[in-house]
């Protein structure tokens, strides 16, 4: 149905079938590159770790009631994100989604083709998912369960699942394309034993700035070591945060948020952070014709080498503050004004 040929999808085309073509092409319009969708994974993911308040950021630290929930989240979480597709089925109709006014039921297995297909779904299409955290990767498709794409048993419930050729059928949307990173589950064992060695949620957030460089760490990384409700406080340069601390050994720690800090990154030349994302780097001094190099506090830096001394605090990132208006004539700035001040 399409020319569409993403990296590592199966080479079997699957048969005719206008209703999935029109599936598949209302979400290919929404998310071409696939980034909503992998947002709702890591999403769900992170949903489940609930690391804020468990510290847990792994698949196998999770009880089995909860993986087995994961699906359920996943098809809540696509509904909430894809709601210019994915339209709520009339009452008394059984499967999950009406797409392109198609009935579509949603299906996640934590094993690969394993997807469960119950009676109700039958002679439907299918939106089946697949991920695994530890690998990076997810895999969401269209196909239909008719039954030369079932299998001929089933178990007392009635369900059956796809058979080899059903798997062949499918239409990938995309097929083991990358999650957004779970950072901490990539680190070195030994690295990742320096990180959560501190007591402190803040020295902990701070050691893993230090230790993971170059690679952009999201909102829940930090959320997880910090445990607090105020974890992205732990990034303030107001004295105690972690731009504070590791800006006097070199470090810059722009935030995804803000263009101004994207642009730094950018201009050095090192990956950009998306928003709710931070990335950890050391830079130098440089030459005002170096390329790759930025102008901060009045001179210009580039990336450090591992062989280059670090003989200067970093600059500050740009100020990304709001301006307040200012204060009606007679007002006085009280103490918690100040702090709030402070602290922005």
């Amino acid at each position: 149905m399409t020319d569409v040929q993403l990296p590592g999808m199966p080479l079997s085309e699957p048969d005719p079938d206008p209703e999935r073509d029109q599936v598949v092409e209302s979400f290919r319009r929404a998310d071409p590159e696939g980034k909503r969708a992998a947002a709702v994974f890591r999403a769900t993911y992170d949903q489940l770790y609930d690391g804020q308040h468990t510290g847990r950021f792994r698949w196998d630290q999770l009880f089995k009631t909860e993986k087995t929930h994961y699906g359920t989240l996943l098809e809540i979480n696509l509904r909430r994100e894809f709601d210019d597709v994915i339209d709520d089925t009339a009452e008394g109709r059984p499967l999950d989604y009406l797409i392109s006014g198609h009935d579509v039921d949603c299906k996640f297995s934590q094993s690969f083709g394993g997807w469960m297909l119950p009676p109700e779904s039958f002679g439907h299409l299918l939106l089946v998912a697949w991920a695994d955290d530890q690998r990076g990767t997810w895999s969401l498709g269209v196909v239909r369960a008719s039954e030369a794409n079932r299998r001929v048993s089933a178990n007392r419930d009635g369900k059956t699942q796809l058979s080899a050729k059903g798997r062949e059928q499918i239409e990938w949307l995309h097929y083991e394309a990358d999650l957004p990173p779970n950072v901490l589950l990539g680190l070195h064992p030994a690295t990742l034993a320096k990180v959560l060695a501190p007591r402190s949620g803040q020295r902990r957030v701070t050691e893993l700035l230090r230790k993971v460089t170059e690679k952009r760490i999201g909102r829940n990384t930090i959320a997880t070591l910090a445990q607090q409700d105020d974890y992205m406080a732990r990034l303030r340069d107001n004295g105690n945060g972690a731009r504070t601390t590791l800006r006097k050994e070199g470090y810059l720690i722009p935030g995804g948020d803000y263009e101004a800090h994207r642009s730094v990154a950018r201009r050095l030349g090192v990956v950009v952070p998306e928003p709710g994302e931070v990335v950890s780097f050391k830079v130098v001094p440089s030459a005002p014709d170096a390329p790759f190099s930025v102008e901060l506090d009045g001179r210009h830096w580039r990336l450090a080498r591992e062989d280059d001394e670090i003989v200067m605090p970093a600059p500050k990132l740009p100020d990304v503050r709001k301006p307040k208006a200012p204060a009606p004539a007679g007002s006085v700035l009280t103490e918690a004004d100040a702090q709030t001040e402070s602290e922005a």
